[in-house]
């Protein structure tokens, strides 16, 4: 039996709805007694158009001066659901929050402003986001003032705008991806008014510098570029963040070398797909080779990137990374499926055949080269046989390691509208012989390690033993081992004693004083 897709349409009566007042501005509209002030929401249909008009590039101020001080005497909580691109939208909302004056706690009922940082990929995230929700309605009693918000992917859908407008009134604020160098004036409105303030803006609107970012750790998120013109029929993405839009290079490379001067040790290039960088240029051919290579030149010990698309993926990229240096040696390359057919519904443009010649190329000229990857079980459709086909790329290309995911619906998408006929309980089962496939070549790749010295850069102390210490070579193996908790921060060297399938363990052999 097919699975039943959510109905989002009892979310869409406002028969109890009153518009208060309406002009250029936005409406102020009631709903039971709760006054909400629209500047402007979400629109699929908008959101669906990819408009000529140019992006420009902004350097602002992020905080006016008059907007400093609100938030002084003031605590604030971020709680970010989804993927890296999240976790640095994250960043810039502490880095705002920050600027107004707010600092951060983990006690809720200290909590003066509680932002939910949404995802929109899987609808495990959107229903963990609402489980959240009713469990921060008591405190929301307990305590009127706290102002209670939700941003991120979720926010850009329609249908849930409307769900939170009918069924949690209780929340203040509501933002989308492309205005979040807004929040000082929607917390200023929110704050103000007493009213539910919503602002998501369909169109992508333009490329924000000078945002501040507060940074945790010694490794940093850099964005390059935003949004996603890939349109995958699973993939709600290309709607929640609009259109390609690459920052200029001069502004990334600016960003790194600061990193560099600050002590960063590990710098991670982010994009809902890095390797399009600069095809929306009209003025310069720079393209994310040449923006790999002149990183590659900066005086940071290791630069990472996520994610990368195939179809994307040429020999100049292939040649800058065989160049190595701090240009690690572990590629995310997501391949979803091992199906022609399946890929071809799923529109990723790419079929198995040229999936694999890209990782023959890239191991040619990357020998040490690390792959993980991401895989989608129970598409609408797949057969036994086209799973198989999955399994058995999975065992030709040998990955370290993969996320995932049985398929899952998200309303607005192509795939959405495809008969399910996969069987929930037959998804499960091949995710579970998928994973079990992974494993295994998790556990070789492991093995391979034992008796050899790696670089780990040390990221703190193992969860279970203060003794022990966790840190992630180049090739992104977690390493446990024991040590001192100055190490914290640092690059040393230890010696694999003990591959595990999801982490190796091993004994350190020496500090090494790498402080790049």
């Amino acid at each position: 039996m097919a699975k039943e897709t959510k109905d989002y349409s009892k979310y869409f009566d406002f028969s109890d709805a009153r518009v208060i007042s309406e002009d250029e501005h936005g409406k102020k509209i009631r709903i039971r007694g709760r006054d909400i002030q629209i500047l402007s929401e979400p629109n699929h249909r908008m959101e669906k158009q990819r408009g000529k008009e140019d992006v420009q590039v902004l350097y602002e101020n992020a905080v006016p001066d008059e907007l400093k001080g609100i938030g002084n005497g003031k605590h604030y909580i971020v709680y970010t659901f989804g993927c890296q691109m999240n976790e640095h939208d994250t960043e810039t909302i502490k880095g705002l929050l920050e600027l107004m004056g707010y600092r951060a706690t983990e006690d809720r009922k200290v909590a003066d402003i509680i932002l939910l940082n949404t995802c929109a990929i899987r609808e495990n995230a959107e229903d963990k986001v609402f489980g959240e929700l009713g469990h921060l309605k008591g405190l929301k009693t307990e305590k009127p003032n706290l102002l209670l918000g939700v941003c991120g992917c979720m926010s850009q859908e329609e249908g849930v705008v409307k769900r939170i407008l009918q069924k949690h009134g209780f929340v203040d604020l509501i933002f989308g991806t492309h205005n979040i160098h807004r929040l000082p004036h929607l917390i200023q409105e929110a704050l103000f008014s007493k009213e539910m303030v919503v602002e998501v803006w369909s169109k992508e609107g333009d490329i924000i510098e000078n945002l501040p970012k507060k940074r945790e750790g010694m490794r940093a998120w850099v964005n390059i570029m935003y949004g996603c013109d890939k349109f995958c029929t699973y993939c709600i993405v290309p709607f929640t963040r609009g259109k390609e839009r690459s920052r200029r290079p001069e502004d990334v490379i600016a960003e790194v070398r600061e990193l560099a001067r600050q002590g960063y040790k590990e710098v991670t290039l982010l994009g809902q797909n890095v390797n399009a960088y600069g095809k929306d240029f009209t003025d310069i051919n720079y393209t994310f080779a040449h923006l790999m290579d002149d990183i590659r030149q900066i005086d940071i010990p290791r630069v990472r990137f996520m994610t990368s698309h195939p179809r994307d993926f040429d020999d100049a990229l292939i040649d800058v990374l065989a160049k190595g240096g701090n240009l690690v040696e572990h590629i995310h390359l997501p391949v979803q499926s091992g199906s022609s057919e399946v890929l071809k519904k799923m529109s990723r443009k790419y079929s198995r055949e040229h999936y694999l010649e890209l990782v023959r190329k890239i191991k040619v000229k990357i020998p040490n080269v690390v792959l993980t990857t991401d895989i989608i079980v129970g598409f609408p459709g797949e057969t036994e046989e086209q799973f198989e086909d999955t399994l058995s790329l999975v065992r030709e290309v040998g990955f370290d390691s993969a996320y995932t995911f049985v398929y899952s619906s998200r309303e607005g998408t192509p795939a959405a509208v495809m008969e399910d006929n996969v069987q929930m309980e037959e998804k499960k089962a091949r995710l579970a012989r998928l994973n079990d496939t992974i494993n295994e070549f998790s556990r070789v790749s492991n093995e391979e390690q034992r008796g050899q010295i790696v670089e780990v850069l040390v990221e703190g102390e193992s969860k279970n033993n203060t003794n022990v210490l966790s840190g992630r070579t180049r090739s992104n193996k977690l390493v446990h081992f024991e040590g001192g908790a100055e190490l914290i921060g640092t690059f040393v060297q230890v010696e694999i004693t003990d591959p595990m399938t999801w982490y190796i363990k091993g004994n350190l052999v020496e500090q090494t004083a790498k402080l790049a």
